[in-house]
């Protein structure tokens, strides 16, 4: 049978396998700059142990896989310099570490923990003789042995009494919830786990990496993403760690830290009270951080976080702390020094890099902060976003003893903003984001990124307008942006304030599920959405919209936020 890999037309025979194919064709050389790690076909991500051509299929002439039949033969190749090949690496990158962790330390329990920079954090508990050094040892050996990563489907059920046989509730209890009556696990030396998503042919693609030690766990340290054949150079996040270490304790102090527990919490109506709680930690969080605003005495809050989470109402609701200390805030938004279009630099493609820093005329903004905090008046610039020109409407500021700016946008803590000769007293940094505790289980952690995603695409359809293709077609280009301009200088920020919320996972899907079960497998953002469907398929929805407050972060994205009217 002909297919068309990565434009190349080959013939495929009976029972061979796309590695197989591809090494056939040429296209493996040991690199992971070059070599692909999983295959795109008809919307849908397949592992390269996947079998295009079954010997039925050469008996019954007219019989043909789905996929294959679907697609018209045409199959394209994911590398890691891909997002979906990243996820996949990252995903073979958990098997191996829990793999390895299941011989040396079988009684110990490992938890999946945040993403820390090019590294992820892991957490081991119950085995007093871990050591990071002797995890990379059994690691490497595993990667030596290049064991294929073969799937295994079996009844839902039967999963969970494994599970549970092994100890691991966590899972048994997640899978509770799961509709389909069967489930595909990967499998090696008894060693069974899945990880909602496909994973490399073998043990032997895991090729870059670093485990470094770190306080009850360990660092697993990427590639770099623009040298994949080398590790991404780490650096510690000791403020963004720690945001993270709290989330996680509110998680424990309102039982709930991982989908199975917000899932209970739903059917036993207890949601409400999380949001109740959950609200309240976010009002006292935002209370602290205007009191060490006014301890300061600073004069400017620079606002920043990357896109969706909730730098607004963010924004908004310190305003309103820091009225209660007797404070005259100002809000003011970066976006009003953009650019006109049309003078914005062209990339070397001809497009526009929106999420650029040089979208921003840095210099005017610089040399009115810097008059501002003198006590001197400046005119300030409206954007026309219909125009794509920005406007001068007589918008005058100075700033009173008792007045704070807050200024809120996407590179608000980029230090290109800030005047050269200042007092770095007056300004106070404030990064926000979502840093979302929960977990799906103890090996998956659901990705902050995730839930700004889910956020994004429920608020551009509610308030903006947009259909869930053009909120994700923009997505690669938005995380780009944000790993080039934003996180860099999350850690300079005076304090990090955590964005996200246990409860609005449950929330997020009534709104959008509907939305998503309508694209199909002919749309390009197929398996972007067939990604946001296997956690959510796993979720409880919420009808508690009439409990969240007007003020509420989440709001922003669902509608009904007070600061919007």
């Amino acid at each position: 049978m002909k297919l068309w890999i990565d434009g190349r037309e080959v013939e495929a025979t009976a029972e061979q396998s796309l590695l197989e194919l591809v090494t056939q064709m040429g296209l493996m050389n040991g690199k992971l700059s070059t070599d692909p790690l999983v295959a795109k076909i008809s919307g849908r991500v397949f592992t390269l142990n996947y079998i295009p051509v079954r010997q039925k299929d050469v008996k019954v002439r007219e019989s043909m896989r789905r996929a294959i039949a679907a697609s018209g033969g045409v199959i394209r190749l994911m590398r890691y310099t891909d997002p979906i090949g990243r996820d996949a690496y990252r995903r073979t990158a958990q098997f191996i570490l829990f793999l390895a962790l299941s011989r040396l330390w079988p009684e110990a329990t490992a938890k999946m923990g945040c993403t820390v920079g090019a590294g992820a954090y892991f957490k081991v508990e119950g085995a007093e003789d871990f050591s990071a050094a002797r995890l990379k040892e059994e690691v490497a050996h595993i990667v030596s042995e290049n064991i294929t990563l073969n799937r295994r489907r079996l009844p839902t059920a039967d999963a969970i009494a494994y599970f549970l046989e092994r100890g691991q509730d966590d899972k048994a209890r997640l899978l509770k919830y799961r509709k389909k009556e069967r489930i595909d696990l990967y499998e090696v030396e008894g060693f069974a786990d899945y990880y909602y998503g496909e994973m490399a042919p073998t043990t032997g693609f895991l090729r870059s990496w670093e485990i470094l030690p770190a306080a009850e766990g360990f660092i697993f340290v990427f590639p770099d993403a623009n040298d994949p054949d080398r590790v991404s150079p780490y650096r510690e996040m000791p403020n963004f760690f720690s945001v993270y270490t709290e989330g996680k304790r509110w998680g424990e102090l309102m039982g709930c830290e991982t989908v199975a527990d917000l899932n209970e919490l739903v059917e036993s109506g207890g949601v409400r009270e999380l949001i109740r709680v959950n609200e309240a930690l976010h009002e006292k969080r935002f209370s602290q951080i205007a009191d060490m605003i006014c301890e300061r005495g600073a004069k400017a809050v620079m606002l920043a976080g990357p896109s969706s989470s909730g730098k607004t109402t963010s924004a908004n609701r310190l305003a309103t702390q820091l009225r209660v200390h007797g404070k005259k805030p100002i809000l003011m938004s970066l976006d009003d020094y953009y650019l006109d279009r049309d003078q914005i630099p062209t990339e070397p493609d001809g497009s526009v890099d929106l999420e650029h820093i040089n979208t921003i005329d840095t210099v005017l903004f610089a040399e009115h902060l810097g008059k501002l905090l003198v006590g001197e008046e400046v005119e300030i610039p409206v954007f026309n976003f219909k125009k794509g020109k920005r406007e001068w409407l007589g918008h005058r500021m100075c700033l009173c003893e008792d007045t704070v700016i807050i200024v809120e946008g996407l590179h608000a803590l980029n230090p290109v903003l800030l005047p050269k000769e200042m007092d770095v007293s007056k300004v106070f940094k404030m990064y926000v984001s979502p840093i979302l505790p929960l977990n799906l289980d103890d090996h998956n952690r659901i990705a902050s990124r995730y839930l700004r995603l889910l956020r994004r695409t429920v608020r551009d359809y509610e308030t903006r307008g947009s259909s869930v293709q053009q909120t994700l077609s923009m997505w690669d280009s938005v995380r780009r942006g944000e790993e080039r301009w934003i996180f860099p200088f999350q850690e300079q920020a005076d304090v990090i304030f955590n964005s996200s919320t246990l409860y609005e996972l449950a929330v997020l899907k009534r709104h959008i599920f509907p939305l998503l079960q309508v694209i199909g497998a002919d749309d390009d953002c197929y398996d972007q959405v067939r990604a946001m469907v296997k956690i959510l398929n796993y979720v409880y929805e919420a009808d508690v919209d009439d409990e969240i407050p007007p003020t509420s972060i989440v709001r922003e994205f669902i509608g009904g936020n007070s600061f919007y009217r």
